[in-house]
């Protein structure tokens, strides 16, 4: 059974930068824990990392979400905590938007059985990732582990996870 983990974001601005939010660090233990897993089994694990150039303000998002985050060069890019180290043996995969198009190709060609996520934000990059996973093998078994992902805004968790269940993401609280 060929399965895959992506850890979606889990960088510095997401936890306690810019876009940070309550209890984003709490997430770490639960992220290591399952990257650890996923190695054990022998099975992949893939890393998304959201990166803006200076001129993000003048992007499509910037002009909607007008916080500037996880800017080349500053800082916040960088991952998080213990992820930090364990992302240096995997594939990473940098996106200036929610869902990485070269992430899609990349899983279009993998013929997976099951793909899982976990990371930042629930409402919108995570969200965002499963729906492109579930698009790039729609025979794959996706799931969603929530008690490892999160969002500063509870009420467009809930909506994202109940989206996710109607389009048949399992997501596993």
């Amino acid at each position: 059974m060929k399965k895959a983990l992506i850890v979606v974001d889990y960088q510095i601005d997401f936890v306690n930068g810019s876009l940070g939010f309550a209890g984003a660090e709490k997430l770490e233990e639960e992220i290591v824990r399952l990257i650890k897993e996923y190695e054990v089994n022998g099975d992949e694990v893939l890393f998304t990392k959201d990166i803006h150039e200076n001129d993000y303000l003048s992007s499509e998002e910037g002009k909607n979400l007008p916080v500037p985050h996880c800017i080349r060069g500053s800082g916040g890019e960088a991952y998080f905590g213990e992820v930090a180290s364990l992302a240096k043996t995997h594939r990473v995969f940098e996106k200036t938007t929610f869902p990485s198009s070269e992430l899609f190709e990349y899983l279009k060609n993998g013929n997976y059985d099951e793909i899982a996520l976990c990371g930042v934000d629930t409402s919108i990059c995570v969200l965002s990732n499963a729906v492109m996973a579930k698009a790039s093998n729609p025979n794959a078994h996706i799931k969603v582990f929530a008690n490892a992902s999160g969002s500063g805004d509870k009420e467009a968790e809930e909506i994202a996870i109940k989206a996710m269940e109607r389009i048949q993401i399992e997501v596993v609280r």
